[in-house]
């Protein structure tokens, strides 16, 4: 993949936009713009600036900086998967609580993006087209924290499309994956991801015991033969930050 280094560029914009579904669903232009975003916002809420103080976005964040330092890890997981070089971290510390509402909620952020990408190219994700679809782009992220909840929503799932079904599973999708998988739920999720990819290849003298290395080799598997299941899976770039 072409390498691109990303900084973060200065300047002020006219809006800012911290999405909450997860960014594999981005195109290029909307996953990098939020990656500006994220630093604009620390560094207005961090240094007391004055610019954009009375923003909305400024406002949810102003109280959670250390959430915005876990979305800004699930940015940089997509972008290195895509293949972009980053060079921007973020200060490490402070506590993971996450704000407590949306600007818009998570099913409508979908819509919106629906809208945005009308005439335009999508994420790597396609956007969901009902609930079983969304449901099977985010089941190795759910099953990587919750297998409980995992056999819960899949069993669910018969009932048919609607609206407010899709904007209830939205939601609990994304409140699920802001919560921090056990290492034994991120190898059980990997394990399972590797057997669409374990025999398309050679590997009988490679064993992947540690999980960045196997979830390093589902990704390059996933990718080299397009494996469409698991390239359109928030857990093939979620799961990162988690086994490092």
């Amino acid at each position: 993949m072409l390498l691109e280094r990303i900084r973060v560029l200065p300047g002020r914009r006219a809006a800012m936009r911290v999405w909450d579904i997860h960014p594999g669903y981005l195109n290029r232009e909307s996953l990098l713009g939020e990656h500006r975003e994220v630093h604009a916002l620390f560094s207005i809420v961090s240094r007391g600036k004055r610019g954009y103080a009375h923003h909305p976005e400024t406002l949810r964040w102003k109280d959670h900086l250390g959430a915005l330092r876990t979305r800004h890890e699930t940015l940089v997981a997509e972008m290195t998967l895509r293949g972009y070089r980053h060079l921007s971290p973020l200060p490490r510390g402070g506590e993971t609580i996450w704000p407590p509402g949306y600007i818009d909620a998570p099913g409508e952020q979908f819509s919106k993006l629906e809208i945005k990408y009308a005439l335009r190219q999508q994420g790597r994700i396609s956007l969901p087209r009902s609930v079983q679809q969304l449901w099977a782009q985010h089941k190795y992220s759910v099953l990587a924290r919750n297998q409980k909840l995992y056999r819960e929503i899949g069993k669910n799932l018969s009932e048919p499309h609607s609206e407010a079904l899709f904007a209830e599973i939205s939601t609990r999708l994304v409140d699920v994956l802001r919560e921090s998988p056990s290492p034994g739920g991120v190898v059980n999720a990997l394990q399972h991801m590797w057997g669409y990819v374990s025999r398309l290849e050679d590997s009988r003298d490679s064993v992947y015991d540690d999980p960045e290395t196997l979830l390093n080799e589902i990704q390059v598997r996933a990718l080299h033969h397009g494996v469409v299941y698991l390239i359109e899976s928030t857990a093939i770039s979620d799961l990162a930050p988690w086994v490092t």
